[in-house]
């Protein structure tokens, strides 16, 4: 197939012309494809310059600009189609069959996988040289990735009655199953395959609506808002003993992000606040499963804060929001916590600075920067006395460099601006910034929790806002579950389908902690309760 990125040479270069193909379509297919390919990239240059360059109001998010680049590589796959078309027709193949294998980077499948065998015979059954009849001495094997679109199905629950010969009283049945929906039509499997969809795939219930209705199913959305409020009341147990163990810990993170909120009467919306706890121990081998509780409060106040975080005593990383500094102070009620700032917010300043041109200081801040995050990798995934070793030896340099380079800078060069304002963030939290070196639990940043604030900001992106206080909670503690299902690797629609079997098997005072991420194992209860028995499709 021709190589589309040298298009415009063959087509513009005189010593290429003896390459051109006489075939007019081809010849037809490779001028579009140059013409496309080159408009593709002058918009997507435009695109870059804008965002470089523009004014802030005119920047792209990062993953409008990823749009922009999917479209790019589209158009590009779309050229590659049209040149290949025209030279099948020149070679007299099929259209759409590849020239050469190989030519396609495969993506590994992951075996797990069902493989559905298609066998495609030779058309001839006998030799072509002596007629002879043919034997199999080999095979071709090839994989392509398909889908089967999912498929709603009706669950019918059979509960036979038995009754007595002898006597004629004596009547059995089994007792009918708990349903999470009292008398209501989904199944625990629907109601959180709602749930994912919504939460982490950041599908509103109204796109779902849509698409239950291309099946024939119509379901308004009012009925699916009850279902979550029930799974919300279900899981919220969970959430609670996520944070009440994760206070006992050794080390946590905390951030948090705007949510906006339907003000009752109002017709308008106002900001609330999603406060967040993280805990990762992952980097220094910790053996405790990580987990990430969000929290919903009206404010972003200190108060919230602190209530998050009441009573814990371990170490917190967290930005430069002065909310959390009061959580250091020795008078705080219960004894103060151990606090740590975060080196990628000094980075970020600096680079601000950098990005500029010009600023020799801050380049050079973010170069010693940059050595301490080189040290970093090597010791990533080891010990803490390891990772402690490690960073007195290599990193302590650095920092003491560091030190006495934002002093001198500060007392001799730079009095103001933002270089200045940079210098200062970082000396004001130079205790808090360098407590990575005494104790190897500690990380050099907060990137942990930021993590996992980014489905916050893309659930709000396509929900644009909750409905009212309620609702942000049941928001943020589903997404809590959600959330720490994909850091503990579990497949969220299946663990909360579980969960949510084997919650109504329970009581309120059974323990759940193997319920949690991390700690649960899916043991496909929501299908083995039934038997099925037949399969009846309706005409």
């Amino acid at each position: 197939m021709q190589n589309i990125s040298a298009l415009p040479k063959v087509l513009f270069v005189e010593e290429a012309v003896d390459h051109l193909p006489d075939d007019v379509q081809t010849l037809k297919a490779m001028l579009i494809a140059a013409q496309r390919r080159e408009a593709h990239l002058q918009h997507i240059i435009r695109m870059l310059q804008r965002n470089q360059f523009g004014q802030r109001s005119e920047k792209l998010p990062p993953d409008q600009l990823a749009l922009g680049l999917e479209d790019q590589a589209i158009a590009m796959a779309e050229a590659e189609t049209l040149v290949a078309d025209g030279e099948a027709v020149r070679d007299g193949r099929k259209r759409g069959r590849p020239r050469r294998e190989g030519d396609e980077a495969r993506a590994s499948l992951p075996p797990h996988l069902p493989r559905i065998e298609v066998v495609i015979p030779p058309e001839a059954t006998a030799c072509a040289c002596c007629g002879g009849t043919l034997h199999q001495i080999g095979e071709d094997r090839a994989e392509r990735l398909d889908v089967i679109p999912a498929q709603f199905r009706v669950l019918v629950t059979v509960r036979p009655k038995m009754g007595c010969r002898a006597c004629g009283d004596g009547v059995a049945r089994a007792p009918a199953p708990a349903r999470l929906v009292p008398g209501g039509l989904p199944t625990e499997g629907l109601v959180a395959h709602i749930l994912t969809g919504k939460y982490a795939d950041h599908l509103p219930l109204y796109r779902q609506q849509q698409i239950m209705a291309r099946a024939g199913i119509e379901i308004e959305r009012g009925v699916m808002t009850g279902w979550v409020g029930h799974a919300a009341a279900r899981l919220k147990p969970l959430v609670e003993r996520m944070q009440a163990r994760m206070l006992t810990a050794d080390r946590l993170f905390a951030d948090e992000t705007t949510v906006k909120v339907l003000a009752p009467g109002k017709g308008s919306t106002r900001t609330g606040y999603f406060w967040a706890m993280a805990r990762d121990d992952r980097a220094h081998g910790g053996q405790d499963p990580p987990w990430v509780v969000y929290r919903y409060y009206p404010g972003r106040a200190h108060k919230y804060g602190a209530e998050l975080l009441a009573g814990y005593r371990g170490i917190l990383q967290v930005d430069g929001y002065d909310a959390y500094d009061a959580l250091g102070d020795p008078k705080r009620p219960g004894g103060p916590l151990t606090l740590v700032h975060c080196w990628a917010h000094v980075r970020r300043k600096l680079f601000d600075v950098a990005k500029g041109g010009n600023a020799p200081i801050a380049e050079h801040m973010l170069g010693l920067i940059q050595r301490l995050y080189q040290h970093e990798k090597e010791v990533r995934g080891q010990s803490p006395a390891v990772r402690l070793a490690k960073r007195q030896a290599d990193s302590m340099p650095i920092i003491d460099q560091m030190q006495a380079y934002i002093e001198t800078t500060l007392a001799k060069a730079l009095r103001c601006g933002d270089t200045a304002k940079a210098l200062r963030y970082a000396r004001s939290r130079w205790a808090t910034l360098t407590r990575f070196l005494e104790d190897g639990r500690i990380e050099l940043d907060t990137n942990s929790i930021e993590r996992c604030m980014r489905p916050i900001a893309l659930q709000r992106k396509n929900a644009l806002f909750a409905g009212h206080d309620l609702g942000a909670e049941n928001w943020a503690a589903i997404a809590s579950l959600i959330e720490s299902a994909k850091l503990c690797g579990h497949d969220p629609q299946a663990y909360l389908k579980d969960v949510l079997t084997r919650l109504l098997e329970r009581s309120d005072a059974d323990p759940i902690d193997d319920l949690l991420p991390g700690y649960w194992t899916d043991t496909k209860a929501a299908e083995s309760r039934f038997e099925i028995t037949s399969v009846a499709h309706a005409a």
